[in-house]
């Protein structure tokens, strides 16, 4: 396989509408190198997973602020998985409470990033959670 850039879906499941991290993100993400798509705001797991089908991703961020996190993190983890893309990389900010988090890795999350999380960390994370052919 070539090498070619790592592509990220960033996407805000359920119904939270404060997207200004998400967008923040995705700028930084595609400022870090990588080709990013963002599906905007209000999708069900059903749209994201289709998407990140679609779109040949190797990295999906979901943002979530509206505390729905454990009903629909893993319903998009099993909707990945059940396409034939449990090896795609799953990464989620927001407002995640610190006693969820061990339930969310142990699902199948690379990392949970809260407030405060620089987009340094967050691209330097998706790099090192992928395979060596993927590159910026």
């Amino acid at each position: 396989m070539t090498d070619r850039k790592i592509r990220v879906l960033i996407a805000k499941p359920g119904l939270d509408g404060h997207d200004r991290g998400a967008k923040y993100i995705a700028q930084a993400l595609r400022d870090a190198g990588m080709e990013v798509i963002y599906t905007g705001l209000r999708q069900s797991p059903e749209m994201i997973a289709e998407a990140a089908l679609q779109e040949d991703v190797d990295v999906v961020g979901l943002s979530i602020l509206s505390g729905a996190h454990m009903a629909l993190v893993p319903r998009v983890l099993e909707l990945l998985r059940a396409n034939g893309q449990g090896n795609v990389k799953v990464f989620v900010g927001g407002i995640i409470p610190e006693e969820d988090i061990p339930a969310l890795k142990q699902a199948g999350v690379v990392e949970v990033y809260g407030p405060g999380a620089t987009s340094e960390t967050i691209a330097a994370a998706i790099r090192s959670a992928l395979p060596d052919d993927i590159v910026i």
